[in-house]
């Protein structure tokens, strides 16, 4: 058959069924006819590489019936309207001062509203200033909060340290400050290693007690006779006993729910002393500062207790011994409104971090004036007219007379009571007088 017999058939067969349009991929390409030269057909290889250029999103590549731009992407954004990128959270210690009349100690007691606590008032301040979200105040450890005390009701401090993380805002302390109420007070605030821990860290404490001084007088006086004035002999009487306290010894009389045998009982004492007398609003008070390691619950204000039976002529000076060993004895247990945490110390930490050129040294020292105008503002005038008025070491004075200070605890509690086992105690041996 020659050449256009061929033609002749290939038309026969467009003229029945219509120009064959085959389909290549996504793209639809017309084929002309054969007896249309004018335009050759561009090669596979180039029609290939120009449908991947428009799978591609190359320029030039675009399909005729797609938006070639795409939609932009969103960025993230934190919830509730916070910006997207957040201030990276770092460790701090803040140096608080507190007057504790009034709260139920210093630690929080989470899912109870009954008894209100410093850390309450504290958390509520770091929430609202900005400073934590408000996740982190619901649950502490979020934060790495941790304190170097945890100080009793009513207990009093100048010096207590909390380490935590914090976002480290502009004007962060007067922040905080002014969401707090006048007697709650950050007085510094200094950043620490990442795993920094104020109460691990802690070398030693030092508390105050300020009493007024009636209490040492012999128990045939007036339990509140506020013309009297302690002498010399009595002061020095007084730092004898006090004295007897220092080095180590078996405290487990003077808190509860320790036993003898556990070796938590054990503190070491520095250094305990009272200081010469002052007056107040015409009643003669005293301070008496004691320094050790760490202190149980109710400690200190049982060592004073002790001292204050004995030189009012409760109890006999051998009950300071007698203390120390596995028998149980009936220790007295002073008010814990004069109580006032002054100081905490970092000494070990300072050797290691304090001089190498990144951190600071935590002495507190440019603090200290600030830290004792509180006292004269909050804290001492609190003590001085709750005295007056409530009379609480008067009223602690009138229930000497009911200690035996010769017998064990069990008989002073009365027939029925429950004195523990020498190998009862307690888990909660932290700083928490």
């Amino acid at each position: 058959m020659g050449l256009a017999s061929l033609r002749a058939a290939a038309g026969a067969l467009r003229r029945a069924c219509g120009a064959w349009t085959p389909r290549l991929g996504r793209r639809l390409l017309r084929w002309p006819p054969m007896a249309e030269t004018a335009e050759a057909p561009a090669p596979a290889g180039t029609r290939q590489q120009q449908d991947r250029k428009a799978r591609s999103g190359w320029p030039g590549g675009g399909r005729a019936w797609e938006d070639s731009e795409q939609p932009a992407k969103k960025l993230r954004s934190g919830a509730d309207g916070e910006p997207p990128r957040k201030l990276p959270k770092r460790k701090i210690v803040m140096l608080l001062a507190y007057s504790g009349k009034g709260y139920h100690g210093m630690q929080r007691n989470v899912g109870s509203s009954q008894f209100k606590t410093i850390e309450d008032d504290l958390v509520s301040a770091l929430v609202r200033s900005g400073c934590i979200p408000e996740n982190h105040g619901e649950d502490m450890r979020k934060m790495s909060f941790q304190r170097c005390a945890r100080t009793d009701k009513g207990v009093s401090a100048a010096g207590q340290v909390v380490s935590l993380k914090v976002w480290l805002i502009d004007g962060i302390l007067e922040k905080i400050n002014s969401h707090l109420p006048s007697h709650i007070r950050i007085l510094g605030l200094k950043r620490v290693t990442g795993g920094f821990n104020s109460k691990n860290r802690c070398d030693a404490r030092t508390y105050v007690y300020m009493l007024p001084t009636f209490a040492f007088a012999h128990k045939d006086r007036d339990v509140q006779d506020e013309t009297y004035r302690l002498s010399a002999e009595t002061l020095r009487q007084v730092n004898r006993l006090l004295a007897c306290y220092k080095g180590t010894h078996n405290f487990h009389n003077f808190t509860s729910q320790k036993g003898p045998r556990e070796p938590s009982a054990q503190r070491y004492v520095l250094d305990m002393f009272c200081e010469e007398p002052f007056e107040r609003d015409g009643m003669e008070f005293a301070v008496i500062k004691v320094k050790g390691q760490s202190f149980m619950t109710h400690q200190i204000r049982k060592m004073v207790g002790l001292v204050v039976a004995i030189v009012k002529g409760y109890a006999p000076e051998d009950v300071l011994e007698r203390s120390w060993g596995e028998a149980k004895v009936d220790v007295p247990k002073a008010p814990g409104l004069g109580l006032v945490l002054e100081r905490v110390h970092f000494e070990a930490y300072n050797r290691r971090f304090g001089c190498d050129g990144l951190h600071e040294p935590l002495d507190w020292a440019r603090e200290e004036a600030e830290a004792a105008a509180f006292k004269e503002q909050h804290i001492y005038p609190t003590i001085t007219s709750t005295e007056r008025r409530e009379r609480p070491m008067a009223r602690w004075l009138s229930t000497l007379p009911a200690h035996d200070f010769s017998a064990t605890a069990r008989t002073a509690a009365g027939p029925g009571a429950k004195a523990p086992s020498p190998q009862e105690g307690s888990d909660g041996d932290g700083d928490s007088d």
